[in-house]
């Protein structure tokens, strides 16, 4: 290849490459000696990379793919076709290559992730939207069959897999401003499916908690309203009723343990990474609170000691994981307070002093 496609570090330079020579020798790695055979396929090529929010980080990415594509496939035989079929996508100016192109030059993690898991590119170039019924679905099963991996791990990988396409869509939009809010409803709703598969894992742990505590996890904040970006913490509240005759104060640390495991199946470091942390702390009493309680403990907590912030928070609450019922029922006991508190004595003062704080914080 080298010597059909001659030099290119002019071209690189006024591609706008913060590093032609560096570039240069990405462009004639062996790896992708079967997918630029020609300088006009190499020009054509280098010039979608360029249109990329970092073309050096899509460069590099793309050859370190191929390379684990290859390596795959001479491990595996039947990675063949997924090889063959990414060299074809590389190698021919389309709207699936500016996909994948888009992709890695955006996000280091998504990239890496791809070079993990080489089989994984069609979810880009195939990404479409999903309902959220769709995305939990497949959350479960790649949970309830984590194959060889464990099933927190199981939970990153098909968490990513899923990411890969939102991101694909959002960034190849022909507007994405405009997109923006269908980007973090997409987000929202892909965290939803993780935590429904983090209380899988938990459940299935520690059946023994789950047969005396119903738990049902309350999106709150940018979760709830589905407005979430690529980097927020998933806020949520947790509530809990004792099935039965079990008793309410030992139902409640069985719920506790299931929202803890919960909580380190998306936010522990593993070899697969992490997803977010989910924070607790709008729950009520913030950190000092129980982890979980019941509806009419909630319900007793907003009547005599929440704040107007904390009846602001619950604008936006709704069921995400869990107990739907339960979810329910703890929406219908308190959102009736939350237009309530409109009349309280102080209430236009502390939303005052409240849009004061937000405002010294986002300048």
């Amino acid at each position: 290849m080298t010597e059909r496609i001659g030099s290119l570090a002019g071209l690189l330079a006024r591609l706008g490459f913060d590093d032609p020579r560096r570039a240069e020798g990405l462009v004639r790695d062996a790896a992708l000696d079967d997918v630029l055979l020609e300088r006009d396929q190499a020009v054509a090529f280098l010039e979608s990379v360029a249109k990329v929010p970092d073309p050096d980080l899509a460069l590099l990415s793309v050859v370190r793919l191929l390379e684990a594509a290859g390596a795959a496939a001479v491990k595996d035989a039947g990675q063949a076709g997924s090889v063959a079929g990414l060299r074809d996508l590389l190698g021919a100016d389309t709207p699936d290559r500016d996909r994948l192109l888009a992709v890695l030059g955006a996000s280091t993690a998504l990239g890496d992730h791809l070079v993990a898991h080489p089989t994984h590119w069609p979810a880009v170039t195939t990404a479409q939207g999903m309902g959220v019924a769709e995305r939990i679905a497949l959350i479960r099963e790649a949970v309830d069959e984590p194959g060889g991996l464990s099933a927190d791990d199981a939970l990153r990988v098909a968490y990513r897999r899923q990411l890969l396409g939102i991101a694909a869509l959002g960034l190849t939009s022909p507007d994405p401003v405009a997109t923006l809010p269908e980007t973090a409803a997409a987000l929202a709703d892909l965290a939803e499916a993780a935590l429904e598969g983090a209380l899988a894992i938990a459940v299935a742990e520690a059946p023994e908690d789950a047969a005396v505590c119903r738990l049902a996890v309350i999106g709150m904040g940018k979760t709830g309203g589905r407005e979430l970006n690529y980097v927020s913490d998933v806020d949520v509240i947790y509530v809990g009723e004792p099935v039965g005759d079990v008793d309410e104060p030992a139902a409640m640390q069985a719920g506790a343990r299931l929202a803890a495991r919960l909580t380190r199946a998306c936010g522990a470091n593993t070899a697969h990474g992490t997803l977010w942390p989910v924070d607790a702390a709008l729950r009520p009493e913030g950190k000092a609170g129980a982890l979980v309680r019941t509806v009419a403990n909630h319900r007793a907590y907003y009547e005599r000691w929440a704040k107007t912030w904390e009846f602001q928070a619950l604008l936006k609450a709704r069921v995400v994981a869990g107990d739907r019922a339960l979810g329910a029922a703890y929406l219908q006991a308190v959102q009736p307070m939350v237009w309530e508190a409109a009349g309280r004595a102080d209430f236009v003062e502390d939303v005052q002093a409240m849009r004061r704080r937000v405002e010294e914080n986002v300048p």
